[in-house]
């Protein structure tokens, strides 16, 4: 048996007894939207207005004059037990997602004519990814089958699937999807680009006077009106579709090739989400630049914190054909995590391991089979544990050991600000689904601090992009690390082991997060975590409902479990 399962291999909730209908793809999709927004009301509309208060088994918060709850587990995650509810005439009754969009439009400030439809566009996605993922198989590899589990999206997000533009299902990963890349030639002296980009010459060969250079098919749709001109006049060629396909990971422009071990970051210039998705010019010239940086930072971290591991960006290729072909063609290479495992470690992507769709399709991760690990002496018997038969506290011991550690450390001693959210981390799992290794990757989200390395001889865009401040940085760390992921999997830790583990698996957590601490001077940000300080959570709905860009977001305040 593969060390993981794929994702329709083993699927947890409800056995199906007939296939699923539309009807059910929509009920799915609207639990989903629901909880994504009333998880945001939660945390950035009624907490802090003080609207927000425990009732026995539910949570009471009231959003414009409107008294809501829902039954929740699972901590700062904010799991729910059932539907949610609103009270009208002394009775309760069942809330539903364009109720709730209501309410906010009357709750915030300003308006925003776009919510609503945004809202509404991605439950549709969703109905839409679980419609195609019954006409397709999830792929045999378990790394990629983890990548393109998570059709809910991000739990904390009004529009956690929304997408622009048209023809978006052929190519989304969450729909099992594959295709050939096109290939263009672009003439040798237009050629633009930095670092190690021979493997692009894989993809195909080019005329002479051509280098080949791929690209994504959604991307070159996109970009019709502009390229008619330089295909017309031979500055570019079109090759056609490429001899193989190739297979779109979680972010959705990233895609991997399994017979060059490599995976492409194509630049497509929708919104997907909180960001358009494109790669900046700027962003093409640091990437490289950062990990040529980063490379003696990564190998102090591995001898220092043995199993970690990183993906690298060593080179861009594009166009020189004006800024915007050159943003819109840039394609960044990145090797694929199989190219960094260890012997007998199948990596997984974290954000597959926080839980399955709700309802009637079940649609879980790729998780770890089941394995034999024993407990610790003397503990009660417990469940299962949640990726196989190890204790579920020594799994979660294991899992925080590996990831947190090397993030704080990048951060204090080598003030390099990692962005270990679940979409840009990958557990690499024994035999036995146990923890053995931890791979970052995606340079885009990852900064240095501005006043611990010199980068004055960099353009000043590539400068500003490349850098943080430490109060940025630091609340980006913690945001990332232990609100995004560690409590999404501690959620799922406690609801496979069938009780409530919280108070133990956050114990473990402080555990490992002070023992780095007493090794390490005690930093004084880190001993104020460990104190109880709050901890912030990025605003998602307050930068989509003031439609700014995702680098605008600001951080709410919420109770910190490691208290």
């Amino acid at each position: 048996m593969n060390a993981v399962s794929t994702a329709e291999s083993r699927p947890r909730g409800r056995p199906r007894s007939r296939p699923p209908t539309d009807e059910d793809r929509r009920a799915v999709a609207e639990t989903v939207t629901l909880g994504a927004l009333l998880r945001c009301c939660v945390r950035e509309v009624a907490g802090p207005r003080g609207q927000v208060w425990p009732a026995g088994p539910y949570l009471l918060l009231r959003v414009a004059g409107t008294l809501l709850r829902a039954r929740v587990h699972g901590g700062i995650a904010l799991r729910f037990d059932g539907p949610a509810e609103w009270l009208a005439g002394g009775a309760w009754q069942p809330l539903t997602s364009e109720m709730l969009v209501k309410l906010v439009e009357q709750e915030l400030p300003g308006g925003n004519e776009e919510f609503a439809a945004q809202v509404a566009s991605s439950r549709e996605a969703i109905t839409a990814l679980l419609r195609a993922r019954e006409r397709t198989g999830a792929p045999e590899d378990p790394w990629l089958a983890s990548e393109q589990a998570l059709v809910a999206g991000h739990p904390f997000h009004p529009s956690p699937k929304a997408r622009e533009g048209s023809g978006w299902v052929r190519y989304a990963p969450e729909a099992h999807a594959r295709f050939p890349l096109r290939l263009l030639g672009v003439r040798a002296d237009l050629v633009a680009g930095r670092g190690e980009t021979g493997a692009l010459d894989l993809f195909g060969s080019a005329p002479p006077g051509y280098v080949p250079l791929p690209a994504h098919p959604w991307q070159l749709d996109l970009l019709a009106d502009e390229l008619r001109g330089p295909l017309a006049d031979g500055r570019l060629v079109d090759l056609g579709d490429g001899s193989r396909p190739v297979v779109p990971t979680s972010s959705v422009r990233t895609v991997y090739d399994p017979e060059t071990g490599m995976c492409l970051k194509f630049s497509l210039d929708v919104r997907i989400t909180n960001c358009v998705r494109k790669n900046a010019w700027y962003e093409l010239i640091g990437a490289v630049e950062l990990s040529e940086r980063l490379g003696p930072v990564f190998a102090r971290l591995a001898a220092d914190f043995p199993g970690t591991r990183w993906l690298p960006e060593p080179g861009y290729r594009s166009a020189d054909l004006g800024v915007r072909l050159l943003e819109g063609l840039g394609v960044i290479l990145r090797p694929g995590p199989w190219t960094v495992c260890g012997p007998g470690v199948t990596p997984v992507l974290a954000g597959a391991l926080a839980g399955p769709l709700p309802g009637p399709i079940a649609v879980p991760a790729a998780v770890p089979a089941a394995g034999s690990a024993a407990g610790s002496a003397g503990r009660a018997a417990r469940a299962p544990g949640p990726y196989g038969a190890a204790d579920p506290l020594d799994w979660w011991r294991s899992y925080v050991e590996k990831v947190a550690p090397p993030v704080l450390d990048a951060y204090f001693t080598h003030g390099v600000v990692l962005e270990p959210h679940l979409q840009n981390v990958l557990l690499g799992v024994d035999h036995h689904g146990l923890p053995r290794e931890v791979i970052f990757r995606d340079m885009e989200g990852t900064k240095l601090l501005r006043d611990r390395h010199d980068v004055s001889d960099l353009p000043s865009a590539v400068a500003t992009a490349l850098t943080y401040d430490a109060e940025r940085g630091w609340n980006r760390i913690v945001y990332c690390l232990l609100v995004n992921h560690l409590a999404e999997i501690a959620a799922t830790v406690a609801e496979h082991a069938g009780q409530d583990l919280s108070p133990e698996l956050w114990a473990i957590a402080r555990d490992v997060l002070a023992a780095y601490a007493a090794g390490h001077g005690s930093p004084p940000l880190l001993a104020e975590l460990l104190a109880g300080a709050p901890l912030p959570a990025k605003a998602n709905l307050g930068v989509r409902w003031a439609r700014g860009a995702d680098r605008s977001a600001g951080y709410v305040p919420i109770a910190n479990p490691l208290a």
